[in-house]
């Protein structure tokens, strides 16, 4: 790996703490603003919503004009985002903040364009495994500094995660060189962003498919993550310190999963067999989650998600990567993070129609359909696997 990709590996690590801090406190911070949960549902979603029409624009742009200036315009969107955000007078401005965050987030696109840009087809899944790890670091890292940042107030880790995300902007701007090999030169019509694809992306051949799979797999996740802190707190009855250790753990688990366990994976397993055993142990840890209402059962079936989780975004941004052109890459990557921006708009709405505050049991239902809907998932994606199987890999 050369000296660009670890650049943006660093980037990719500091723009996921920026994310990851955000993560607890979105829901509480709603509640000062007296958002009901079907309104802080959306608060999730307009993020996600906005997101899934930026990013195939952003991705598209950054084949014509380069990886970095789009990755910086992103940053900065991120940066005044959180900004207004974190000093929001009313819910209408917090709203915004979300919205403006969103429609400039193609931050995560961008930066697997770069990862395209710099492996060669032999070592993408290593790459991407590695990019993984450096999101799941964040998600280490993240809700930590998010609880340090709360003893102030909710606001101030909207602030916190600006001057992080300020310190990825600074790095894009000074250290990360160019990576396009070659801007994309075949569209006659300058205006043509991209946005049609987004209809169209689902039947593109072989990476369509990948893209359904993307969309449904990150549905299911969100559907997990919106019922997961309230199930733990509610229905387990634990407090936020322990859900800070628990998701320290979680995430050094799947930091090395995906350093060290992918590389060795891939010497023995084909990169569409091992997207298949991250689905079937997925879906079958969001089934048993909830069966059983104890901690310590909890905790084991947790390790074992976060061993066979960690597996699936790595293999499907690389076999995304192993189907498309080179001077395809960053739409491709762009299309892929759009239709996981809708993904994130559509599981939180959906869990928070089916949660019923008053009935704490209620927090278990999502998971139940997040573990039906994956192993669906997974029926879907072995029938399919010989129009997605690359050559490579």
């Amino acid at each position: 790996m050369n000296r660009s990709f670890w650049i943006i590996a660093l980037i990719n690590l500091i723009n996921s703490l920026s994310f990851t801090i955000l993560i607890p406190t979105i829901y509480q911070y709603g509640r000062e603003f007296h958002l009901n949960n079907i309104e802080t549902s959306f608060l999730f979603a307009i993020f996600s919503i906005a997101q899934f029409f930026a990013t195939p624009i952003i991705g598209k742009l950054s084949d014509r004009f380069g990886r970095k200036p789009l990755l910086i315009i992103s940053l900065v969107g991120t940066v005044i985002g959180n900004l207004l955000a974190g000093t929001a007078p009313n819910a209408a401005v917090l709203f915004f903040a979300r919205f403006l965050d969103g429609i400039t987030g193609g931050n995560i696109s961008v930066a697997q364009a770069v990862i395209s840009d710099v492996t060669t087809p032999e070592n993408r899944a290593k790459g991407f495994g590695i990019f993984g790890a450096s999101l799941g670091l964040g998600f280490v890292l993240g809700p930590i500094l998010s609880l340090i940042a709360q003893q102030r107030s909710l606001g101030t880790a909207f602030l916190v995660s600006s001057a992080v995300a300020a310190i990825a902007l600074i790095l894009t701007i000074f250290f990360l060189p160019e990576t396009l090999p070659q801007k994309l030169t075949t569209d006659a019509n300058i205006f043509d962003l991209g946005l049609r694809d987004l209809v169209k992306g689902l039947t593109f051949p072989k990476v369509g498919i990948l893209f359904i799979i993307n969309l449904c797999v990150g549905t299911t996740f969100t559907l997990f993550t919106f019922a997961f802190q309230p199930y733990y707190l509610e229905v387990l009855h634990q407090d936020t310190k322990s859900l800070t250790v628990l998701f320290f753990a979680i995430g050094i688990v799947g930091v090395l999963v995906q350093i060290v366990g992918i590389k060795l994976m891939t010497k023995y397993l084909s990169l569409v067999k091992i997207l298949f055993l991250g689905l079937f142990f997925r879906s079958l840890s969001f089934l048993l989650m909830p069966v059983i209402p104890d901690i310590h059962f909890f905790l084991v079936i947790g390790i074992i998600f976060s061993l066979f989780n960690s597996l699936v975004q790595p293999m499907i941004s690389t076999l995304i990567s192993l189907n498309t052109r080179p001077e395809e890459q960053g739409k491709m990557s762009g299309l892929n993070a759009s239709y996981l921006s809708a993904a994130n708009g559509i599981g939180p709405i959906i869990a928070g129609l089916m949660i019923n505050q008053k009935n704490p049991a209620t927090y278990g239902y999502p998971l139940y359909v997040a573990g039906i809907f994956t192993f669906i998932v997974l029926f879907f994606a072995v029938r399919n696997r010989r129009k997605f199987t690359p050559m490579v890999g």
